[in-house]
């Protein structure tokens, strides 16, 4: 079978997966779960442009009021089109849609009922799965790490889709808008779309640098203090243009 026809026997087999059994709660994309989930496509194709996941691996979500929309399971982004809108309520039951949702929507749940999130962004980017193998901390080599909270912890491992790996992931969260998924990848919550990639983003590149300069022979990089990170975190509170 080739490629191009086993991605559309997915998409097909999503479809008819989820079944008649919902279909009476379902309803239709109101106006603002359309925009939204416009943004998400373009969010999630941007995590695969960008390198932070390959294929169909990692998932995004946004909050619309009481839902959740959410990438599907096993569709590749370029081929999710307006009308392919998945949504969940937030104990999980599918309102919106007939694809699948995302196997790790466990996570993505626990995240908005735990804190302000209104969305989340998970990849397997290179890097920081790479640390995430390596300590259970990531070093504080960069005061960026004051913009997600303070030093990003590794959740232990547990199979991904699981209500345990969501719940590892809320202990490495506390005080944290990121974190890394021990031999798994990242995720990371924000008020927007853009700020939950941004933080997917700025994380994968510490974990570069950190990687990049602790593999200099018979040299270690230093590392800043808590003090020092908090204060960065202070200050990079009212960065930007508001």
């Amino acid at each position: 079978m080739t490629e191009q026809r086993r991605d559309r026997r997915d998409g097909r087999d999503a479809r008819e997966g989820a079944g008649a059994v919902g279909e009476a709660r379902r309803r239709s994309v109101r106006a603002e779960e359309a925009h939204a989930w416009g943004a998400l496509v373009a969010t999630a194709r941007r995590t695969v442009s960008d390198g932070l996941v390959v294929g169909t691996s990692g998932n995004v979500s946004v909050r619309v009021g009481d839902t959740v929309l959410v990438t599907p399971s096993g569709v590749p982004y370029d081929r999710l089109t307006p009308t392919d809108a998945v949504g969940v309520d937030l104990d999980g039951r599918q309102v919106l849609g007939t694809l699948l949702p995302t196997s790790e929507l466990p996570m993505h749940l626990a995240v908005y009922r735990s804190t302000d999130a209104h969305a989340v962004v998970h990849t397997h980017a290179v890097h920081a799965t790479a640390v995430s193998t390596l300590v259970p901390e990531l070093p504080s080599v960069h005061y960026m790490s004051g913009a997600l909270g303070g030093p990003v912890r590794v959740a232990p491992y547990a199979t991904y889709g699981t209500e345990e790996l969501a719940e590892n992931m809320l202990q490495a969260l506390v005080d944290r808008s990121a974190c890394l998924l021990q031999n798994h990848g990242t995720i990371a919550y924000g008020t927007s779309l853009d700020q939950a990639f941004d933080r997917t983003a700025q994380l994968e590149w510490m974990c570069r640098l950190w990687l990049t300069a602790s593999s200099v022979p018979g040299l270690s990089p230093t590392l800043l203090t808590g003090e020092q990170v908090a204060e960065a975190g202070e200050r990079l509170r009212g960065y930007g243009q508001g």
